[in-house]
């Protein structure tokens, strides 16, 4: 998409050079030698014990548990910050995507990572079909069971819980959730919710023999195949399948994983995160359970 996004750009140039421009006003003023906003104060106020610090993410000690490559650090020259091109939720038209942005797929794949309401009620046993593990003072959804007014309400694995019925969750435990939503009225429970904050999407492309250049087991991806469609966008190993372009693929198999790639036409998008911070969300939950009751329906966009 990148590529022939710039060999547009360079058929149009010379195009543009051509018209005539209009006359412009002045030159914007020099920059100020000092700033507009003052930076931030130091990182300790009343709320720190809710929040983990770097060497204590997830309930994971990072200099135990995160693989080494992963602590690298990534410099940043002074003064500089990166602005994301695509900050919107539902709408790609800011995203640089002439040959993919028309898929369903990356449509349905969509992670903002934004914070939205979702209204839920409870179906005639009293449920509303959802599975939370507590994690660092912090509510995530690890089963999402199919058919329930959590899957109606289009909740995800890996969406943060952030409110009931305006009443915070952090710090909670996963049995005070739980007894907060039994208690819930059945036919109104408004819930904050994160866009899976841990997670991210990589669109490919098939070649002509119908791959995208990765290879798994047990939904890890454990290698990737040179100068292919997966390693030219960013795709890594040690990273969990969680959905191929937007249908839930957590605890089937992965020959059935096999056959929605290969049924899914020719622009793939996976949606992954770390495989560490996977084992660590859903060590207190079956695959069995996973299997059974997640819900694998493809989402309505």
């Amino acid at each position: 998409d990148m590529k022939v996004d710039h060999m547009i750009q360079a058929q149009t140039k010379p195009l543009e050079s051509s018209v005539p421009t209009a006359a412009v006003g002045p030159s914007a003023p020099a920059p100020l030698p000092y700033g507009l906003y003052p930076s931030a104060p130091a990182a300790s106020d009343k709320f720190e014990a809710l929040y983990p610090v770097l060497d204590d993410y997830m309930g994971l000690s990072l200099s135990r548990d995160i693989p080494p490559e992963v602590t690298a650090l990534a410099t940043v020259s002074q003064n500089q910050v990166a602005v994301p091109q695509y900050m919107g939720t539902g709408n790609l038209s800011n995203m640089v995507a002439p040959i993919s942005g028309s898929s369903l797929g990356l449509k349905r794949a969509q992670v903002s990572h934004g914070i939205r309401e979702v209204i839920l009620c409870k179906d005639q046993k009293g449920k509303v079909g959802l599975r939370v593990q507590a994690i660092n003072k912090g509510i995530f959804v690890v089963l999402v069971q199919a058919n329930s007014p959590a899957a109606l309400a289009g909740l995800r694995f890996g969406d943060q819980l952030l409110t009931v019925n305006e009443e915070v969750l952090a710090g909670y435990s996963v049995d005070k959730v739980h007894t907060l939503i039994v208690k819930a009225n059945p036919e109104r429970i408004v819930i904050a919710v994160r866009d899976r904050p841990f997670e991210r999407t990589v669109t490919m492309h098939k070649s002509s023999t119908g791959h995208v250049g990765f290879a798994f087991r047990d939904g890890r991806i454990i290698s990737l195949v040179k100068d292919s469609s997966a390693t030219r966008n960013g795709l890594l190993i040690d990273h969990q399948l969680l959905e191929v372009n937007g249908q839930n693929v957590v605890g089937i198999k992965d020959s059935d994983i096999t056959k929605i790639i290969d049924g899914a036409g020719n622009v793939i998008t996976v949606t992954v995160m770390p495989s560490f911070v996977y084992d660590h969300m859903i060590k207190h939950t079956s695959g069995g359970m996973l299997k059974k009751l997640m819900d694998h329906s493809i989402p309505d966009i």
